[in-house]
């Protein structure tokens, strides 16, 4: 527990100065005060010593120096047609590599990545467009990809798999997109991290997901070989999905195919190289590498280079899996375009990485790595929530031009025709949990919005994408807002779209909803259907004692609840026989450009994919759909789930 000190105005004026907040709003809308000495441990995270008096003036000084010294922000953001007046002259370097001498930022300058050279400073410019191109009005599927499974798929569903759903959907039932959960880098030791929302990189793919038979390796092969490989499939009927299973089985065959001598000839970029090195030393000194020999936990440093030159075979493995994942991963959105969807396939951005990863590691300078991120106290969790997760430094990430931030979305982009952004709230703050404090014990650090909404816009822009922010929960209007007037869509889900001011807080009529958003009945964290007619999760809860009150308040609650859902049926006029597909009709005419079902609830299936604030008490993520892709498709109940959605955005 941090030492109690008293609030200064310095402090304050100190804090401000590095975005970290003294006060915010709570989820009741009452401003609180957050600690001084949390303020102090925030600021000592981004290299910032407020530990006495003295030291905050001595802080105060240098920001004041260099707010003299500095007469732009290290980087700009230029919505596409508007200008800026610059205080001294400056040489604007294009993207293209021309130049000029400049006194403003003229309104036609073109959309991209820019420099801006002046005595003093070198400043990045990005030129964004003010507004996305409008999103087709469309359905489809939000997929737990590991959930899939197939009569080619080993123990868990895989790329083709994904390749195959967007191929039969968008052929065989009009659907128009598919939104994915995360599939990037696993930390790459057993056990494996099952949460696809705590990745050792965001940059990089999850070779778990491949299918190995649909290799040009496994298919230039003997036949001996071949054999060999498959003879490794993990057995198809096990219940929970076991991920080490299955990775220790993709990793032989994977190991069988490259010692058959793989070409590996194919150039290997510098970032791809720090990733492979990181993996390969994983294998020898653990996944965290907080916890490998000193002299190893500096990416750039001498003994790096050694061990990547020790371990090059096992470096040029691990490049090879992301060469497999990317062609699979493109394969798979050809799938979706070939199939003729509006949209494809849109990729699921996590808001954080494992803070002992390869990201974590490769990019120490931009992370705050001994901060975790989190939320606030608020009346569902009265002690915060911790994620674990290392936030960006503000202040590195304007220093860079934001380059770490436009590599991550890029790496999502390369295999995707829409990037949904997990909390997008976390672009204007995140919840800053220091060492040592529980998680109610931070406070917000704001980052500019501006610029990396701006660097979103244009990256989406370029690939011809559609962008989703998920906004659920205690957001601030701005975010909401900010995103619709960018053409980007919110998130609606059906169980939270009442009137929560209105007596009895009556569901919202589907055409009522705002038409910007991407909408759902339910998402990975709540109720499939079956469970909510079921009570699944209060019986759940219950039996783990992580409810809040008592189990009768949780089930009137979810009565309640039910009778509120069924008074929108009958307003709606939507026969109430066979609830599951009743939903699906109520939820075809929401207004929202996108509508998305899922296959357990399509499906009827009575677990959720994660059940929030368990780990090992709950199965979460490795519960697998209770048919395959043959029967799912052939399946009457899901079909008559579909029609409602087919003909109320019919495919073109």
């Amino acid at each position: 527990m941090l030492e109690r000190v008293t609030t200064s105005s310095e402090l304050a004026e100190l804090a401000a100065a590095h975005h970290v907040a003294t006060r915010y709003r709570g989820s009741d809308r009452e401003m609180v005060e957050v600690a001084p000495e949390v303020v102090v441990a925030v600021l000592a995270q981004l290299g910032v010593d407020a530990s006495s008096p003295e030291s905050i003036q001595r802080e105060l000084d240098a920001v004041r120096r260099e707010q003299a010294r500095t007469s732009l922000p290290p980087t700009i953001v230029l919505t596409a047609g508007t200008t800026r007046e610059l205080e001294v002259a400056a040489t604007l370097v294009l993207e293209d590599g021309t130049s000029s001498q400049v006194d403003r930022l003229a309104d036609d300058l073109p959309l991209g990545w820019h420099r801006l050279v002046t005595d003093t400073q070198e400043v990045t410019v990005i030129v964004a467009p003010g507004r996305m191109p409008e999103v087709p009005r469309t359905w489809g599927w939000m997929l737990q990809l590991y959930a899939l499974h197939s009569r080619g798929s080993w123990g868990m569903g895989d790329y083709v798999d994904l390749a195959e759903m967007a191929r039969r959907a968008g052929t065989e039932q009009g659907a128009g997109v598919l939104l994915v959960n995360p599939v990037q880098a696993f930390m790459p030791t057993r056990p494996l991290e099952r949460s696809p929302y705590s990745p050792s990189s965001r940059r990089y793919a999850n070779p778990l997901y491949l299918r190995v038979s649909e290799t040009a390796a496994f298919r230039a092969a003997d036949d001996e070989t071949r054999a060999a490989v498959l003879a490794l499939a993990p057995d198809h009927d096990t219940g929970l999905i076991d991920y080490d299973e299955v990775w220790a089985a993709k990793l032989a065959a994977c190991e069988m195919l490259w010692a058959t001598g793989i070409d590996t000839q194919a150039d290997i970029d510098p970032d791809l190289l720090m990733f492979a090195t990181f993996s390969a030393l994983a294998e020898v000194h653990g996944a965290d590498w907080r916890e490998w020999p000193e002299e190893l936990r500096n990416p750039i440093g001498g003994a790096v280079a050694e061990a990547e030159r020790s371990l090059a075979d096992r470096v040029a493995f691990h490049a090879w899996l992301q060469r497999l994942c990317r062609e699979q991963l493109d394969e798979a959105r050809s799938a979706a375009r070939d199939a003729g969807m509006a949209v494809g396939i849109v990729h699921d951005l996590p808001v954080g990485v494992h803070p002992g990863g390869a990201d974590a590691w490769a990019l120490q300078e931009s992370f705050a790595s001994d901060v975790r991120v989190g939320c606030p106290a608020d009346a569902f969790n009265p002690l915060g929530q911790d994620w674990g997760l290392p936030p960006w430094r503000p202040d590195k990430l304007a220093e860079s031009g934001y380059a770490p931030f436009r590599d991550v979305i890029r790496s999502v982009l390369r295999h995707a025709d829409g990037i949904r952004v997990d909390h997008i709230a976390g672009l204007w703050r995140l919840w800053w949990i220091p060492p040592g404090e529980p998680a109610h014990r931070g406070t917000y650090v704001h980052y500019d919005a501006d610029v990396m909404l701006g660097i979103l816009a244009l990256e989406a822009y370029r690939a011809g994408a559609v962008v989703v922010g998920e906004d659920l929960g205690t957001v601030e209007d701005e975010v909401t807002e900010t995103m619709h007037e960018r053409g980007m869509l919110s998130s609606a889900v059906l169980w939270f779209e009442r009137d929560w001011e209105a007596p009895g807080q009556p569901h919202v009529p589907p055409e009522q909803w705002e038409p910007e958003t991407m909408a759902s009945i339910s998402t990975h964290d709540l109720p499939t259907v079956a469970g909510w007619l079921q009570d699944e999760r209060v019986r759940i809860q219950a039996d783990l004692g992580l409810l809040a009150g008592t189990a009768e308040e949780a089930y009137a609650e979810a009565e309640s609840d039910r009778e509120a859902m069924l008074d929108l049926l009958r307003a709606e006029g939507v026969p109430d026989d066979d609830l599951v597909v009743a939903l699906h009709a109520v939820i075809a005419r929401a207004s929202s450009r996108l509508v998305l079902s899922s296959p357990a609830d399509a499906s009827g299936q009575v677990q959720q994919p994660n059940l929030p604030g368990t780990v090992d008490e709950y199965p979460n993520w490795r519960i697998r759909l209770p048919m395959d892709l043959d029967q799912f498709f052939a399946d009457d109940r899901v079909r008559a789930c579909t029609t409602p959605l087919q003909a109320s955005r019919p495919s073109t």
